[in-house]
Formats: structure tokens, C-alpha cells, sequence
């Protein structure tokens, strides 16, 4: 049977109709909206096909984000993705999701049971640190206020390894940046290391749990301790914020044992990045303190104009209610059980791949694998291997593996790394994969492939309990 020819665009086609073929010879608008549209199924195809230039996610090593989730996850963000979650009143059982969420986020992190929980979804840990911070600038300056006390001068103070954000937040809020210089034979902070650095301006000291460099763990039990006996002598108390970015899904599970949150009393405020190892896709984070008194009511604005009260303490306004959903629905999907299967999963296959790399001779890392699923390594004798950390990187991505190498922050950047994020989605099978790979690089490069001399011994973090 022969099919009806119909016009689209002025030119005759047969019924089964190639959308995309139509758009072959024109040039894709890139600087400019055209004047006329397209088909929505070409249209599809043409960002579809140029979207396949991108990487693979699933040989993404580099990204912490969570680049898998599954089927009743992505249905889930399809029904919700249509809904703002600052819409309170419009949307009461989405705000009642996220109050759950919060609840046991805030218990996670061990905050005291009697305390009402304080905290907010964000689009991810910028934002979340931000917070945190505004409101020990604000804590801090009442606290001068009253005392009658200049507050013109404020500081925070953290190490050289954090992400980025850190630096604009003390940009943007006219915060000074005392930072403690990165030390390659040490890389995370110790409670030795602040007090020359803290004052009675300091509205915070920044500490990290799994840092973005080498995924190491700032001693924040120290830290404590340090700015318990400064308070002590000198009378100022100084908060500390948790950076747990990285790590704060991820100690809970792999090490319970080990006190960095809301266990130790300084301990005020903790981002954690729910699109990392929260197992939810990217675009949410969440901030939560120690009690609500933490967070100064001038900072918490009462919204009226969406319909009913909706009061909100946020940088950005509208927010997808995406992230919220699925975090719930992992904590129900998975429970306790299954996220310390899956991150103990992760550690034990971030431990075979680095004792894998350590067999080919040829690296040595700057950290283990078994509190945080994240390696760093450099070249063991970059002299005489021939290549560097960027070649490697760059051959493993001609083979399609997203492996970034980079140097240490300042006083460290004569330290060149590669770094490993070992995700729930890495199998052992795609391990063994990549480490095919890699022994083929090296061969390529002529790195030398013999078992590591007695003398080459992986440098360890130093436990903190």
C-alpha cells in the first residue's frame, strides 16, 4: 500500500518520514535562534547526536557525581521534575518529603535527638557551604554586637585542599581566607594546625571529610579539641563547618566509629553533596546544623507571595524538587543495609584497584582506598619514566576513560596526581577492564611494568578515631 505524500517544509515526502534526514545539509543554529523552528524528532536528533561527542558516564572516573540510577528512580524524576520545591503550599506533600529527608539526614550525622532539625536542600554543596558560613558570619557578629566589640574584620579558616566554593564564599561575603598551606607529606588538616591561624575574628574553621584532591579526611576530632582549649584560654568560641561533600555518605556507613560530626561539640554545621555518594543525580546538596538556634532567624525569610507561609533559607529561589524525591526514595529503597553494602562495595573495589596499580610498579599513592573510595597516585620516579601523570591521562581518555590528572593546591604543586572516584556503578569486571587499559598506556609509554621496590610503599592517611 502506498502512503499519502504530505508537505513538511515545503518539500514532498513519503509517509514514513526520516525527520532527522531533512536537517542533514542545513548548518545547526549555534549563535543565534533561528527564525523558524523544526520538528521536535529532529530537533531530538540533532542535540541527541551531538550530545554522543560527550564522555561515557559509566568510565567517568573523575566525577564523585552519581551518573546511574535506576528505572523507578528516573520515573520518579520524570513525575517530579515539573514541580518547584520552594512551591510549598502548591506542593505540601513534596515539602513534607523534604522534611523527612532532612530528619534523617540530620540523624546521620548524629545531631542530638532532642534538637529540632535544622537544615535545607540546596543545589548542591556550593550552595550548602555558603549557608553554613553566612550564618556563623552572622552568629559570630551578633555576638561582637553585643559584646560591644568590632566586627569589621572577619576570617575563616581552612586548608589549601578545599573545593573551590570555599574560596568564593569567603570572596563573596568579604570574609578573609586564612588558609593552611598544603602539605604533601600530610595532606589534611590536623588540630595542630589552626591555632596560629585563629583569632577572636574567626566565625569558623573549615573541615573536610574527603577532600576533593586526594579524598583524604581532615582529623576533625582534633580540631575540636584544639578550639576547645582555645576557647579555654581565650574565651572565643569558633565553629567548625564540615565540608562532607565527598565523604559525608559515605563515613556513616564504611566507619561509624570515627567522630566528625555532630558527636563533637563544635561541630555546628555539614554540607553533604546528595548527588555524590547519596546515590541521586546532580543538582542537590543539603546543609543541616547542629540546632536551630545555628542559623539566625534574620537569615530565614518567610515567603507569602506563592500562596500560604513558606519561610526559606536559601542563596538560589526556585529549586527542583527532583533531588528530594529521589533522595527519599534511596532511603527507602536501600535503608541503612543497603548503603553500607554499597559503599563498603566501593572501598573493597577502590582497594583491588589500587593494590592492581601497585603491582604495575610504577605508582605511588598519596592515600588508601578504604575509608573513602577515591585514589590518588602520582608517578613513583617521574625523571626517568618518560611521561607524566597528563600523558597518561590523555592516552586513557583516547581509550575512552575519564581519568584527571592535576597538581596540589599551592606549597603541594610540585606534586602531580591522578586521581580515581570509585563509584557504586565502577563493577569489578569494568575495573579489570580499565586496568587492561592501563597496562596497555603504560607499555605505550614506555612505563617500566615490575613489582615495586621494597622501598615504594603506598603512603597511608593516618587514621582518626
Amino acid at each position: 500500500m502506498t502512503a499519502t505524500p504530505r508537505r513538511l517544509n515545503d518539500d514532498i515526502v513519503g509517509g514514513d518520514l526520516d525527520v532527522y534526514s531533512r536537517y542533514i545539509r542545513d548548518e545547526v543554529p549555534k549563535d543565534h535562534m533561528p527564525t523558524t523552528g523544526m520538528d521536535a524528532r529532529a530537533a531530538y536528533q540533532l542535540v541527541h547526536g551531538e550530545l554522543e561527542l560527550d564522555g561515557n558516564p559509566m568510565l567517568n572516573l573523575a566525577s564523585y557525581v552519581t551518573t546511574w540510577m535506576e528505572e523507578d528512580a528516573n520515573k520518579l524524576a520524570m513525575e517530579s521534575i515539573n514541580k518547584n520545591l520552594v512551591d510549598k503550599d502548591e506542593y505540601p506533600r513534596t515539602e513534607v518529603i523534604q522534611r523527612r529527608v532532612m530528619a534523617m539526614i540530620s540523624a546521620l550525622c548524629n545531631a542530638p535527638a532532642e534538637n529540632e532539625v535544622a537544615g535545607t536542600a540546596t543545589v548542591g554543596s556550593s550552595e550548602a557551604i555558603m549557608l553554613g558560613l553566612l550564618a556563623h558570619k552572622w552568629s559570630w557578629r551578633a555576638r561582637r554586637q553585643a559584646a560591644g566589640l568590632p566586627y569589621d574584620k572577619p576570617n575563616v579558616v581552612y586548608s589549601g585542599l578545599v573545593h573551590t566554593c570555599w574560596e568564593k564564599a569567603a570572596k563573596y561575603f568579604d570574609l578573609e581566607a586564612r588558609v593552611v598551606p598544603v602539605d604533601p607529606d600530610r595532606t589534611y588538616l590536623h588540630g595542630d594546625d589552626i591555632a596560629p591561624y585563629v583569632d577572636e575574628n574567626t566565625v569558623a574553621v573549615g573541615a573536610i571529610v574527603g577532600n576533593t584532591f586526594t579524598g583524604q579526611v581532615d582529623d576533625v576530632r582534633s580540631i575540636d579539641a584544639a578550639l576547645q582549649q582555645i576557647e579555654k584560654e581565650k574565651g572565643w568560641f569558633v565553629p567548625i563547618h564540615v565540608d562532607g561533600a565527598s565523604g559525608g555518605f559515605v563515613a556513616p556507613f564504611v566507619a561509624p566509629e570515627v567522630v566528625w560530626d555532630f558527636r563533637l561539640e563544635h561541630v555546628r554545621s555539614i554540607n553533604l553533596s546528595n548527588h555524590k555518594f547519596g546515590l541521586v543525580y546532580a543538582g542537590m546538596g543539603t546543609v543541616v546544623f547542629r540546632d536551630r538556634s545555628d542559623v539566625p532567624d534574620e537569615l530565614v525569610f518567610d515567603i507569602t507571595y506563592l500562596g500560604g507561609s513558606a519561610p526559606t533559607y536559601s542563596l538560589n529561589f526556585s529549586q527542583s524538587s527532583v533531588g528530594t524525591v529521589l533522595q527519599y526514595f534511596q532511603f527507602l529503597r536501600l535503608g541503612h543495609q543497603g548503603y553500607e553494602t554499597i559503599m563498603r562495595a566501593a572501598t573493597e573495589n577502590a582497594a583491588y584497584l589500587q593494590r592492581k596499580l601497585e603491582d604495575f610498579g610504577h605508582f605511588t599513592f598519596l592515600n588508601d582506598g578504604s575509608f573513602m573510595p577515591v585514589l590518588a597516585f602520582k608517578i613513583t620516579d617521574p625523571e626517568s619514566a618518560g611521561h607524566t601523570v597528563y600523558d597518561i591521562s590523555d592516552a586513557l581518555r583516547a581509550e575512552g576513560w575519564i581519568v584527571p590528572a592535576y597538581p596540589l593546591p599551592p606549597h603541594g604543586e610540585e606534586t602531580h596526581v591522578l586521581r580515581i572516584v570509585v563509584k557504586d556503578d565502577l563493577s569489578r569486571s569494568l575495573i579489570d577492564l580499565f586496568l587492561e587499559s592501563a597496562e596497555n598506556v603504560l607499555e605505550k609509554l614506555g612505563g617500566q611494568l615490575e613489582p615495586p621496590p621494597a622501598a615504594v610503599t603506598a603512603k597511608k592517611a593516618r587514621p582518626i578515631c
